[in-house]
C-alpha cells in the first residue's frame, strides 16, 4: 500500500516537473523555429519567459522575417517588445518595403512605430497613394461672392519625415488656407469658375508638404458651388449701422432741442412773472411818490395822457392793418 502512494506521488512529481518544463521551454515553438531553418537556442526562449516576453510573439514574425530574406535578430525584436512596439506590424512593413524595394531599416521601422504612427500603412501609403477630401471651405472673391469650394489632396507617405512630421490634419489646413488665398486675390468669383486650375497650380506651388510626413503628388478641385454675396449683406449691415447712427443723433438733437424749448419757456413764464409783478407795484409807488410829493398832480395827469395816447395810436395801427388784410382785391382790366 506505501509502494502504491509513493508511486502516485512520484507520478504527480514527474507531471507536475513536465509541466513546469513545457512552460518555460516552448519545445513546439523551438521545433517550429528549426523546421524554418531559424537557429533559436532552448535557453534563449527560457530567458524570454523569465523577462516575460512571450516567445511566440517574437519567434513568429522572426520565421515570417526569415522566409522573407530579412536579416533579423532575436534580440531586435524583443527589444522593440519590451519597449511597448508592435513587433508583427514592424516585420509586416519591413516585408512590404523589402517586396516594393523601398529602403527601410528595421532600426527607423521601429522608430515609426514606437512614434505612434502604423508604419505598415505608412508604407503601403508609399506604395499607393492616398486621396485626402477636404471639407467645404468657404473662400471670398474680391467682388464680394462667396464660393463654397472642395478639394481632393493626393498625398504619399514620405518614410524619412514620419518620425516628427505633421499629420493629415496640418495639410487638410494647409490647403483649406491656400484655397482661401488663392479665391480671395481673384478680381472677380467667374474667374475662379471659369479655372478652377488655377487653385490647384497656385496651392501645389505653395509647398504645403513642408514639415509634414506626406508629399503631396496632386491637389484637384472636386466641387465649386457659389454662395452668398458676402458683400452685399456687408454693405448693407453697413447701412443698417450708419440709419441707426443717424436716428440715434437725430433723436439726441431733438431732445435736447426740447429740453431747450422747455428752459426758454421756463424763462420766458418767470421773466412775465416779473413784469406782471412790477406792473402790480407801479400803482403802489405812484402813490407814495404823490404822497412824498415826489410827483405833481399834473405830472399825473400828463402821464395819463401820454398813456391814453399811446393806446390809441396802438388800436388805430391795428385796424389799419386788419383792414388791409380784408380788402377785396382789385378789378383786373
Amino acid at each position: 500500500m506505501g509502494g502504491l502512494i509513493g508511486t502516485g506521488f512520484l507520478l504527480v512529481l514527474i507531471i507536475a516537473f513536465v509541466m513546469v518544463f513545457l512552460h518555460f521551454v516552448p519545445i513546439g515553438l523551438w521545433i517550429s523555429a528549426l523546421a524554418a531553418n531559424v537557429r533559436v537556442g532552448i535557453m534563449t526562449l527560457v530567458g524570454m519567459r523569465m523577462r516575460r516576453v512571450p516567445p511566440n510573439k517574437i519567434i513568429l514574425p522572426l520565421i515570417k522575417a526569415n522566409k522573407a530574406g530579412l536579416d533579423v535578430a532575436v534580440n531586435q525584436l524583443e527589444a522593440h517588445y519590451l519597449a511597448g512596439g508592435n513587433v508583427d506590424k514592424v516585420v509586416d512593413a519591413l516585408i512590404a518595403a523589402h517586396r516594393a524595394q523601398i529602403p527601410l531599416p528595421f532600426e527607423r521601422s521601429a522608430a515609426i512605430d514606437l512614434a505612434g504612427r502604423d508604419v505598415l500603412e505608412a508604407v503601403q501609403m508609399s506604395v499607393n497613394p492616398k486621396v485626402i477630401e477636404t471639407p467645404v471651405v468657404s473662400a471670398v472673391a474680391k467682388n464680394g461672392i462667396e464660393l463654397k469650394i472642395k478639394a481632393r489632396v493626393t498625398v504619399r507617405a514620405n518614410i524619412d519625415r514620419l518620425v516628427g512630421g505633421a499629420g493629415e490634419p496640418t495639410i487638410i489646413a494647409r490647403v483649406g488656407e491656400g484655397i482661401v488665398t488663392t479665391v480671395g486675390s481673384s478680381e472677380s468669383h467667374n474667374d475662379v469658375l471659369a479655372n478652377p486650375d488655377d487653385i490647384s497650380k497656385t496651392v501645389l506651388g505653395k509647398g504645403l508638404d513642408a514639415g509634414t510626413a506626406f508629399e503631396i503628388l496632386s491637389i484637384d478641385i472636386a466641387d465649386v458651388d457659389v454662395g452668398r454675396n458676402i458683400g452685399a449683406e456687408l454693405q448693407t449691415d453697413q447701412a443698417e449701422a450708419d440709419k441707426r447712427i443717424a436716428q440715434a443723433k437725430a433723436e439726441e438733437r431733438r431732445a435736447m432741442a426740447v429740453a431747450k424749448e422747455q428752459e426758454m419757456k421756463a424763462y420766458t413764464q418767470e421773466m412775465e412773472a416779473k413784469v406782471v409783478e412790477a406792473q402790480a407795484e407801479v400803482p403802489h409807488a405812484m402813490a407814495q411818490a404823490l404822497r412824498e410829493g415826489k410827483l405833481g398832480v399834473m405830472d399825473y395827469y400828463n402821464l395819463n395822457n401820454v398813456q391814453a395816447d399811446t393806446d390809441m395810436r396802438n388800436a388805430i395801427s391795428t385796424s389799419s392793418a386788419g383792414s388791409k388784410l380784408q380788402a377785396p382785391a382789385a378789378p383786373v382790366k
